[in-house]
């Protein structure tokens, strides 16, 4: 017996590979283990960005005694969240169940047929705040196994019931959110607004980014300033609060306080794209200076942080360094001085609210920006120093696996944020990205959940891997208009509706197909959470497909939007907080979805200003293609106008004249019926 995790393809697993404990991963050879030696399965999942996770493993899992009371009397899985979402989702459940809450890390006990019994999340090396330490814990779990094993199986038994209920499909609503629906979802979203702080809620504070995007789209359907102030507080908040790296740019995960001060300090791909995606689309509908520089800043964190060498984004950068959590971005007034000089290390300190009381832990300051300064070029420079400083610090590790859902998510976000607001070269990276899933994570016509270091891994992808790689593609189409994309996103459209969509219950989607890994129940939840449901990012590539492909398909994928959506309709009601994606995806269905064609006289998209118009002032959802001749599919018979570039602006089925002055399309997009 030893522990097997030193061939994984997860970071977070090799951070484990020299405990002590006999660690080992998820599958069938775990599972015979227990039957064999007749003990429970001590589940630990996490992931290497975690605080806690690291802070669990320093008092436990390093420790040879521990080690050796886990080894003597489970069999010890260790399951990286992130690359086995499926059960981390079905154990997480049992968990909140369980505790009435949940978290990271996740500390579950099953039988050998991996039905959970008890759960919780972190457990102290020491008794305190009424938890026991995680050996009592273990010695309770043991002796209960060995003496009362009728209770444990009822327990059990009764747990995975419950699961298989959670897990049963949303009632199907009769149509999909209609007009009325959405401004009442708006309504409810705005009762729940922090006005003092910006976003939704008190602490710990997320980033909405879905939520976010979904209220953009209602303000450019209906116009309201109310709902656009509601946008922009929490949009201003968090790009001047220390939950955004007003250094090297990037968010964190969320902010401890509700004032977005002090930040949980790991950064996460899938926050960074869903706030890229949304901050340039505030951008272009705004014109905001502020929501401008924070798209151009998260773009370039992603670009020089998060890229990999083969072409794909790493997932995350660790929320410690050195074990130490903030180390890296903390500061203190003599700290500034001490590089910037007296006068510049006064005025940042003023600038970034940095004071000799601290506003994180031991009199250090995390940096926020309130105002911005009256001297860019002071600023800027002094911005350059700090990051340079910085960078010569101890720097968090970074998790370099490439997970396939947030790599999509991030070829939307460059793809669409590079074509509306004029950069070329984010276009290109989400290119890149693009052609390293398809040619390494895909696999026999399947997707794979995740790689490392160009070596893909064995986990199937799920349902949200196929639909936001299927939206990246329908978005590249449109930032490129390569007709290819359209074909590739139409295959894993097609995968996902053979494989996920249940016949049973149109309109509802399961997690993982119906091929994969049988688990004790298999995972449903179209709620949207920190990333969107892999059930509304699917139908928004549907709905974005729709008038891409041909009549035939175009009919069949129209049929699976409309019922997914109706099946959501019971979310956007009664969640509306947990629907952020899918009122983005109706606010699209209910505008036709809208759909611009624009016509080139010659083959030469960045000199079409029509083209650059539409990108900039298209409402999110709407599908935008430009070219010569039959390069999309809704070109053909849409003929430039008299030499000139010519829009088509069509609504559903219904079209209107072609447009050609760049004014007079800003004008007719700005009209919603």
């Amino acid at each position: 017996m030893a522990n097997r995790l030193g061939s994984a393809t997860s970071p977070y697993l090799r951070q484990h590979a020299d405990n002590p404990v006999h660690w080992q991963e998820w599958g069938p050879d775990a599972m015979a283990e227990a039957h064999e030696r007749d003990v429970p399965i001590l589940l630990s999942v996490g992931y290497a960005a975690c605080h806690w996770c690291h802070v669990m493993a320093h008092e436990s899992f390093e420790d040879d005694d521990t080690a050796a009371l886990m080894n003597a009397n489970f069999v010890c899985i260790k399951v990286d969240r992130e690359e086995r979402p499926d059960i981390d989702a079905i154990y997480m459940n049992a968990t909140v169940a369980m505790t009435g809450q949940g978290g990271w890390p996740m500390t579950c006990f099953l039988t050998a047929d991996g039905a959970p019994f008890y759960c919780g999340t972190y457990y102290p090396r020491q008794p305190r705040g009424g938890m026991p330490s995680f050996t009592q814990l273990l010695t309770a779990i043991t002796d209960t196994w060995n003496t009362r094993r009728d209770e444990i199986d009822r327990v059990a038994a009764a747990v995975v019931d419950d699961l298989g209920r959670a897990s049963g499909a949303v009632p199907a609503g009769e149509a999909p959110p209609s007009i009325d629906d959405l401004n009442a979802a708006v309504t409810a979203v705005l009762h729940d607004e922090d006005p003092a702080h910006g976003g939704f809620g008190g602490a710990p504070k997320f980033p909405p980014s879905a939520l976010l995007e979904g209220l953009l789209r209602s303000v450019e359907r209906t116009g309201s300033t109310d709902v656009l102030d509601v946008i922009t507080r929490a949009a201003d908040a968090m790009a001047r609060g220390g939950i955004y790296d007003q250094v090297g740019g990037g968010f964190a995960r969320y902010s401890v306080d509700a004032q977005w001060i002090v930040p949980h300090f790991e950064k996460m791909l899938y926050d960074n794209a869903q706030l890229l995606r949304f901050y340039a689309h505030l951008a272009r509908r705004t014109d905001s200076p502020l929501a401008r520089r924070i798209a151009i800043e998260t773009a370039t964190f992603m670009l020089e942080t998060l890229r990999t060498a083969e072409g794909g984004f790493a997932s995350a950068l660790d929320a410690d360094t050195e074990g130490v959590e903030g180390l890296t971005y903390a500061w203190t007034p003599d700290q500034l001085i001490e590089i910037l000089g007296f006068e510049d290390g006064v005025w940042a300190a003023g600038l970034f609210a940095v004071s000799s009381t601290g506003t994180f832990e031991a009199g250090m300051s995390v940096l926020q920006l309130p105002e911005d300064p009256d001297d860019l070029q002071r600023w800027d420079a002094v911005r350059a120093k700090l990051l340079d400083a910085r960078n010569r610090r101890p720097q968090p590790e970074r998790d370099d696996k490439v997970i396939t859902a947030w790599n999509g998510l991030a070829i939307t976000a460059l793809a669409e944020a590079g074509a509306a607001l004029g950069q070329p070269e984010w276009v290109e990276a989400a290119v890149h990205t693009a052609d390293m899933l398809l040619r390494t994570h895909l696999v026999d016509g399947r997707l794979r959940r995740a790689s490392l270091g160009g070596t893909v891994g064995e986990p199937a992808g799920i349902l949200e891997d196929y639909a936001a790689l299927a939206t990246g593609l329908a978005a590249l189409h449109q930032a490129t208009g390569d007709a290819g994309w359209i074909a590739k996103g139409a295959q894993l459209v097609d995968t996902a509706l053979t494989h996920f969509a249940d016949a049973s219950e149109p309109g509802s989607w399961f997690d993982t197909a119906d091929d994969a890994e049988t688990l004790v129940t298999r995972p449903r939840d179209p709620v949207d959470g920190a990333t969107p449901s892999g059930a509304s990012t699917i139908t928004e590539a549907l709905l974005t497909l729709t008038p891409l492909v041909d009549p035939e398909t175009s009919a069949r994928y129209a049929i699976a939007a409309e019922q997914s959506l109706a099946r959501a309709s019971v979310l956007v009601s009664r969640a509306s907080r947990s629907a952020g994606h899918w009122i983005a995806v109706a606010e699209a269905y209910v505008a036709g979805p809208l759909q611009i064609a624009v016509a080139l006289n010659a083959d030469v998209p960045e000199h079409s200003e029509l083209l650059q118009a539409a990108r900039a002032y298209a409402p999110g959802g709407a599908v935008v293609v430009g070219g010569v001749g039959e390069s999309s599919p809704l070109l053909p018979d849409r003929p430039p106008v008299d030499g000139k570039d010519a829009a088509y602006i069509c609504r559903g089925t219904v079209c209107g004249l072609p447009v050609t002055d760049p004014d007079e399309l800003r004008q007719a997009l700005a009209r919603q019926p």
